[in-house]
């Protein structure tokens, strides 16, 4: 076996996708044993810098293939959504195939140099290839894939460790990607392999000349699937709002992209919605909707750039400010206030509804807050209601006439004008809530690609997922 990785071809302005790339690189093994008259492909100098091996001409040899390669699976892996220099969904591709690593190594440094956004200054694409079994990479490696979902890393990082495993490698300009194309290859063993919580996407691609104008999908065959196969396929529209999450709004090659816990099951939606024509279509296993980017925290260690799971009791009302954004504070809750930490959560204009969900929070609630902490605050994913608070402090109303109770002073209690009754202070009452004991998170069209649907269970509380 060897593991082709990939990372950072796309471009936020100038489109592009790896996906699109990984798809490509998967068919050209498939072409790779010979020319169209029978003759061993010769390479071409792509322009980039690599390590591979070469001849004596500066060519990287290719081996004389004498059956065609076949590629076991196409790893789609969502690394840290924090990232500073991500486009979109931070992804970065592995590819899995039995051709030999000279041979893979030419066919995607090729597509690569041909392919990638790199007149784009945020583009600085890298391409990792390792011999062996994905499943049996070095521990250093599937530990460096595991860092990239939730730790900022450097190309120094994985530059080292790339040297270390004795790996091909090739970078354009700073050579960023080689973080992710590392990050790729040690993802299956680094989150388990067969046994690992995966889930798949089913990419359908637009042809060339189509890229960078508007997209022409029906969209009620997309709810018509989309409802037939919930909840195996999740996240492909909202229905709430009529948005087709499955579709995307950037200039790049994706037409459509259906998420789910079954590959045929993905397959089939993509297949029955009606659009434009589609030029290829792939299928990826993927860590999409398994919220690996988390982490349990606690309220006083949380840093910037990282994504948290935190437990306390909110401490301040739910205030919505300029622009439509939601801020509450939590804080510890471990009997000593000395030690206390408060931490800002925020649910912002994109949540949309979810932001009501936020504000019927009230201090003295107990939840756990999941989410992406920067410039010192929490940006909420998710929460669960552990406990809440259902009772408030009221003025007492006059037992004999129902009137409110006015102050009779400073420490002295209530008093009723009329009645002449007395109260010594605030009284009780149960106050009605919206929430319910459990999980609640952001609507479809503002969930982020890794984080895990309340739909696909294993939460451990009542689930009320959004659809």
């Amino acid at each position: 076996m060897t593991v082709i990785g990939v990372d950072d071809t796309d471009s936020r302005e100038r489109g592009m996708c790896t996906t699109y790339l990984a798809a490509r690189i998967a068919e050209t093994l498939g072409d790779s044993g010979r020319d169209s008259e029978g003759h061993n492909s010769s390479s071409r100098n792509s322009g980039s810098q690599d390590s591979g091996s070469r001849d004596t001409t500066g060519r990287a040899r290719r081996p004389v293939a004498d059956r065609t390669p076949s590629v076991e699976r196409l790893l789609l892996v969502r690394l840290n959504p924090a990232v500073e220099y991500k486009t979109r969904g931070n992804a970065a591709l592995a590819i899995h195939t039995d051709a030999d690593p000279e041979t893979a190594f030419e066919i995607a440094r090729e597509a690569v140099a041909e392919t990638a956004e790199t007149d784009d200054p945020r583009t600085n694409p890298g391409v990792v290839v390792a011999p062996g079994d994905p499943e049996v990479v070095p521990e250093e490696v599937a530990d460096f894939a595991r860092n990239a979902v939730r730790e900022h890393l450097t190309v120094e990082d994985a530059e080292e460790r790339i040297e270390s495993a004795g790996y091909r490698h090739a970078g354009w300009k700073v050579g960023r990607g080689k973080i992710g194309a590392l990050a790729a290859i040690g993802a299956w063993a680094g989150f388990g392999g067969r046994d690992g919580e995966w889930t798949y996407e089913c990419i359908s691609y637009r042809e060339r000349d189509r890229w960078g104008t508007p997209r022409e999908v029906d969209a009620e065959s997309v709810f018509a699937a989309a409802n037939d196969a919930y909840p195996v396929a999740w996240d492909t529209v909202d229905r709430e709002t009529g948005e087709l999450v499955c579709v995307p709004h950037t200039p790049g090659p994706i037409l459509h992209g259906i998420r789910g816990d079954d590959p045929e099951t993905v397959r089939e939606v993509a297949d029955a919605i009606e659009s434009e024509s589609v030029e290829r279509r792939a299928t990826f296993v993927t860590n999409q909707g398994t919220d690996a980017h988390l982490r349990d925290g606690d309220l006083r260690e949380v840093e910037d750039g990282k994504s948290y799971r935190v437990s306390g009791a909110v401490a301040t009302a739910p205030e919505t400010r300029r622009g439509g954004h939601v801020f509450f504070d939590l804080e510890s809750e471990d009997g000593d206030s000395d030690s206390n930490a408060e931490l800002p959560c925020a649910a912002f204009e994109p949540t949309k509804r979810f932001r009501d969900r936020v504000r019927s929070l009230r201090p003295g609630d107990r939840i756990t807050a999941c989410g992406e902490v920067a410039q010192g605050t929490l940006k909420l994913e998710k929460f669960a209601v552990r406990d809440l608070n259902r009772t408030e402090f009221v003025t007492p109303n006059c037992p004999d006439c129902g009137r409110s109770m006015k102050s009779a002073g400073a420490g002295q209690g209530y008093r009723c004008r009329d009645c002449k009754t007395t109260a010594p202070g605030k009284v009780e009452r149960e106050v009605a809530r919206d929430l319910e004991i459990g999980w609640y998170e952001v609507p479809p069209e503002a969930r982020r690609h890794i984080a895990k649907p309340l739909i696909r269970g294993g939460f451990d509380a009542p689930v009320h997922p959004e659809k």
